[in-house]
């Protein structure tokens, strides 16, 4: 579980984008316990026990281009965003120019060679999340699901200085990134059998029951894409849409041994 400020190379940060945020605002209020901070003007940043975990806009905002889907996307804490977009380039990505966020911090919208999302930010003030994973509703595991393995994860161990290590699974393999031997991230395959859909970054949340939690989303309007199901050695887990269309993942993890 990740704990304290983030370093480079961590996760740091989640942005939603979502029709109807005060409807949003309550589904994600009531299931993972998340709590509010007015961003005048703009939206709300999201909380877990009294920390910052990201922010919740409108995605009928002005400054949202058209066509934009629901979702969240995610920022990975750098050095230096400028050198890190202009990297990103180099290793077949794209990356838009970077720019100031008032004094918080400066950050530059990314993707990999893939098409996947993730942004990068530089600190200025705000250093971006602290919470405990662990606790329910915090960000706990940030996953992409990809068109080409090999590609991604050239691309990032270049780009983060991750390493990469495939973990034979029944049927797949699965990639867990890892930052100076801790684990930050995971990667898999689309497989037909999945369907059509780009690459992209998924977010899990931490929960304390993901039985309950499940439950609860569909009684609060949700739809459920995956079931409470087992992932051995690692946890218990469900793919849900909030009623809004944030597509999303909840785990209550495996206890120690």
């Amino acid at each position: 579980m990740t704990t304290g400020i983030r370093k480079p190379g961590e996760f740091c940060w989640i942005n939603i984008l979502t029709p109807e945020p005060a409807a949003a605002r309550d589904f994600f209020g009531r299931l993972l316990g998340w709590t509010w901070v007015e961003i005048p003007g703009m939206g709300h940043r999201v909380q877990v026990g009294g920390q910052d975990i990201g922010g919740l806009f409108d995605l009928a905002g002005p400054a949202t281009p058209p066509g934009t889907p629901a979702g969240i996307g995610v920022m990975v804490k750098v050095e230096d965003a400028d050198v890190t977009a202009e990297r990103a380039k180099a290793l077949g990505g794209r990356a838009k120019p970077a720019f100031d966020i008032g004094p918080q911090g400066r950050m530059a919208e990314c993707y990999d060679p893939n098409g996947a999302n993730i942004d990068l930010w530089q600190p200025g003030v705000s250093a971006g999340t602290e919470v405990d994973s662990s606790r329910h509703g915090a960000p706990t595991w940030f996953e992409t699901l990809t068109t080409d393995t090999g590609r991604a994860a050239n691309f990032y161990t270049a780009l983060f200085g991750w390493t990469a290590e495939d973990v034979p699974m029944e049927g797949f393999t699965y990639t867990v990134f890892k930052r100076d031997g801790e684990q930050v991230a995971g990667m898999m395959a689309i497989t037909p059998e999945m369907g059509a859909f780009p690459s992209h970054w998924g977010t899990y949340f931490s929960v304390d029951d993901v039985d309950a939690t499940a439950k609860q989303a569909l009684a609060l309007g949700a739809t459920q894409l995956l079931p409470p199901a087992d992932i051995p050695g690692v946890g218990r887990f469900c793919y849900l849409v909030s009623p809004q269309g944030v597509h999303f993942y909840a785990i209550t993890h495996a206890r120690p041994a």
